[in-house]
């Protein structure tokens, strides 16, 4: 799975560490990379999710960063104003967004009998359920972005079957041992992002 773009990457050629940091940055130094070794293999992966973000590095570096910056923009991830030319159902100024939701009879009748109107009320069951489960969603949510950068990155390095099972075990310091030998930049973004799971 890829992401169309990210605020912040980190950028490999193999298993060396090209860049990491916002992806403007990134973006300028992977530029001058690839200008360097026309037959360098980069991946670059969202600095946060993991996925993999994949960019056109053909032009110059002018091209290119204009490209960067206009699909942050479009993304919404250079500006907190929302999109004049939003024109379709919701209340964009609220940050609210019309979709179709599909029920049962029985859960409309339970919705049409409830104080406010049906949107009110899923607002609200919504917004309980996410802070109910805030802690197990953050600490899923942390072990599948160091599982696809493992699977990417490491998944030929000696430990990473054990490495894994200690990541969902909750276990830092089997998980520390397995990945020792890996190469360094693997080996400090994998911490960072097994941090994120054995912290919570």
């Amino acid at each position: 799975m890829y992401t169309q773009i990210a605020e912040t990457c980190i950028a490999f050629d193999g298993n060396r560490l090209i860049a990491d940091g916002d992806i403007l940055d990134v973006v300028q130094k992977v530029k001058a990379h690839v200008d360097r070794k026309p037959d360098a293999s980069v991946l670059m992966f969202d600095g946060v999710t993991s996925y993999i973000v994949e960019l056109d590095l053909r032009g110059d570096i002018d091209d290119v960063m204009r490209s960067v910056e206009a699909r942050l923009k479009h993304a919404g991830l250079q500006t907190d104003e929302v999109s004049e030319e939003h024109r379709g159902p919701g209340r964009p100024k609220l940050g609210v967004v019309s979709r179709e939701v599909t029920l049962l009879p029985r859960h409309w009748e339970w919705l049409e009998q409830q104080p406010g109107s049906a949107s009110v009320t899923l607002r609200k069951l919504v917004e309980e359920a996410r802070k109910r489960n805030l802690d197990k969603d953050r600490i899923r949510q942390a072990q599948e972005s160091c599982y696809r950068f493992m699977n990417a990155m490491a998944g030929d390095q000696q430990g990473f079957e054990e490495a894994l099972r200690a990541l969902y075990a909750g276990d830092p310091v089997r998980f520390g041992e397995q990945i020792a030998s890996w190469p360094a930049g693997i080996r400090k973004h994998t911490e960072k992002l097994a941090n994120a799971v054995f912290a919570s």
